[in-house]
C-alpha cells in the first residue's frame, strides 16, 4: 500500500491515545513506515473480539457465583490468560490448572498455591478465596 492510502479511521487506538505503524511504499518506491490511527475492518473485528471476551467473563462471573468453577477460571479470563499462560506463570502442570477450576478440588488448594495464583492475577489471596465479582 502506498504511505498516502495508509487508513487514518478512528477507533480504539485513537481512544487511548496511540497509533499503529504500517509499512507502505514511498514516493519513490521504497518501503517506510507510516502512522495510522485506525483501520475500520481492524476496528470491526476488535470491537467484536471485545464483545466475545466479555461474554466469556460474564458467564465465568456467573458459573463462579453458581458454584460450577472456580474464581481460578473467572480469574483466567479476567486477565486475558489461557490455560498453557497460566501454566507458565504458576508452574502447575496445565492438566492441574484444569482441576483447579472445579471449586470442589479449588477448596482444598494450600495458601501456597492460591498464592501462585494470586501472583499471577495481581490479587491477593484473600480475594481469590473470597470471590466477590466486583
Amino acid at each position: 500500500m502506498k504511505k498516502s492510502e495508509v487508513p487514518q479511521d478512528s477507533g480504539r487506538i485513537v481512544q487511548k491515545g496511540s497509533r499503529e505503524m504500517y509499512y507502505a511504499v514511498d514516493e519513490d518506491g521504497k518501503y517506510t513506515t507510516a502512522l495510522s490511527t485506525g483501520w475500520e475492518a481492524k476496528n470491526i473485528v476488535q470491537d467484536h473480539t471485545m464483545e466475545v471476551l466479555q461474554a466469556e467473563i460474564d458467564q465465568a462471573k456467573a458459573d463462579v457465583k453458581a458454584g460450577k468453577r472456580s474464581p481460578v477460571y473467572y480469574y483466567m479470563l479476567l486477565t486475558r490468560m489461557d490455560v498453557g499462560v497460566l501454566s507458565g506463570y504458576t508452574g502447575f502442570w496445565q492438566w492441574r490448572i484444569k482441576r483447579h477450576f472445579r471449586p470442589t478440588v479449588f477448596n482444598k488448594l494450600s495458601d501456597d498455591r492460591l498464592q501462585k495464583y494470586a501472583d499471577a492475577f495481581d490479587i491477593t489471596v484473600a480475594e481469590l478465596k473470597n470471590f466477590k465479582g466486583d
